[in-house]
């Protein structure tokens, strides 16, 4: 089961995702803004609840894989593993050398899942002493962690997006998330599962793009979210780099050009298929959008229109489906529509056409569902849902068959 996603609803083969850790117990209040949380997830739950999805996917029999056992052996020899220690550090931005080199010391002093778990769930500044100290090391000292924990690691759709037979390795938004996509950065360069995939996008590159605002609709068409997390230059240059230098069959990607606020984070999280011809979205997702169309054009350049029509009408244009509809979370009431918008209604994982894993809190969007054809497998929710992310958000397909 290689690389191969040119779909968001054929048989889902192959999927990637995190177990929450000890990161999640490494939180306090006074982070919650930094590591982009409103709350604080209760870890026993919140496994139990993964485990529950990841049960679910198996099943269904989908073949689940965890970012952190990839990682584990990407870094099976000791100059690899210290070659990542030291690029995540650069990536954590740990400015003072007294502390970068203690930091170095303890993390290779571990065994190496031991030490994958210990960089994912952060460093106290308790956990050990430094060697030596000066006025800057006490002063960055006056604080809870050497290194802080990876709490959004559980949604594996962002730090990477598969794509065709390739990967796009993303460059994220924020600070607190920037070191996630260094995990598959070394899973793909070191694993040998991975090491003849293709690399679309790369993390290093300047402009940022997350995963969740990628959608890879048929084997010709994507959507892409221009959004507050994916810049608009990152969305051209994967663009260029998908129709001019590979030989994959995407032909038109429809750019989606969203709010910029929280409310809107990713294209994921307001709009998902659910079947060939059906999608999820935000009931108030129509009045909010203009999308670009973007195709291969001469000279290596890209051909752009601005479509005007309705997202549906441009759905059935591109997809070449007439059936095409859109159905709303929380259907025609305003008040379901609004809570569970804000619980992750519209972001659900099909796991074939017309199969969906949904949270179960959203069930005025369930029934809806189910009312259009659509079969909802639901798993609980109360602390998954607290990171602001669903189904389709905590995982990353690898393989989609027929």
């Amino acid at each position: 089961m290689g690389i191969n996603v040119y779909s968001e609803v054929k048989r889902l083969r192959r999927v990637l995702l995190h177990r929450p850790g000890l990161e999640l117990e490494n939180m306090e209040p006074d982070l919650l803004e930094e590591l982009l949380f409103e709350d604080i997830p209760f870890l026993k739950k919140a496994q139990q609840e993964h485990d529950y999805f990841a049960d679910v996917l198996r099943t269904n029999g989908v073949h689940v894989e965890y970012v952190t056992d990839l990682l584990a052996t990407s870094l099976s020899e000791d100059s690899i593993k210290e070659q990542f220690v030291k690029e995540y550090l650069e990536l954590s931005e740990v400015k003072n050398e007294y502390i970068k080199e203690a930091l170095e010391e303890y993390l290779l002093s571990f065994e190496t899942k031991e030490m994958i778990n210990k960089i994912v769930g952060g460093v106290r500044i308790n956990e050990f002493k430094l060697k030596k100290e000066n006025f800057s090391t006490k002063v960055r000292l006056n604080k809870q962690f050497y290194l802080l924990p990876l709490p959004n690691l559980y949604f594996q759709r962002d730090p990477v997006a598969f794509v065709g037979k390739g990967i796009v390795i993303n460059r994220m938004r924020t600070k607190a998330r920037r070191r996630e996509s260094l995990f598959m950065k070394y899973v793909v360069k070191y694993n040998n599962d991975f090491k003849n995939t293709p690399i679309y996008y790369d993390m290093t590159l300047p402009f940022a793009i997350e995963g969740g605002d990628v959608l890879v609709l048929t084997e010709k068409v994507l959507a892409i979210g221009i959004s507050q997390r994916t810049d608009p230059e990152a969305v051209e240059i994967l663009a260029k780099k998908l129709f001019f230098e590979t030989d994959e069959s995407f032909e038109t990607i429809l750019a989606i050009n969203i709010p910029k606020k929280r409310a809107y984070m990713h294209l994921d999280t307001i709009f998902t298929m659910v079947d060939t011809d059906k999608f999820l979205a935000h009931s108030q997702l129509e009045s909010s959008l203009l999308v670009y169309v973007i195709k291969k054009g001469k000279d290596g350049d890209l051909e752009v229109i601005e479509e005007n029509k309705s997202l549906e009408e441009i759905l059935q244009k591109y997809l070449e489906n007439g059936q095409v509809k859109i159905l709303k979370c929380g259907g025609e009431d305003e008040i379901a529509a609004k809570r569970e918008q804000w619980n992750d209604g519209s972001n659900v994982l099909a796991v074939k056409p017309g199969v969906v894993i949904a949270y179960d809190r959203n069930y005025v969007t369930n029934t809806l569902l189910r009312d259009n054809g659509i079969s909802v497998i639901e798993i609980p929710s109360s602390e998954l849902s607290r990171g602001r992310g669903g189904p389709r958000c905590m995982s990353m397909p690898m393989n989609r068959g027929d």
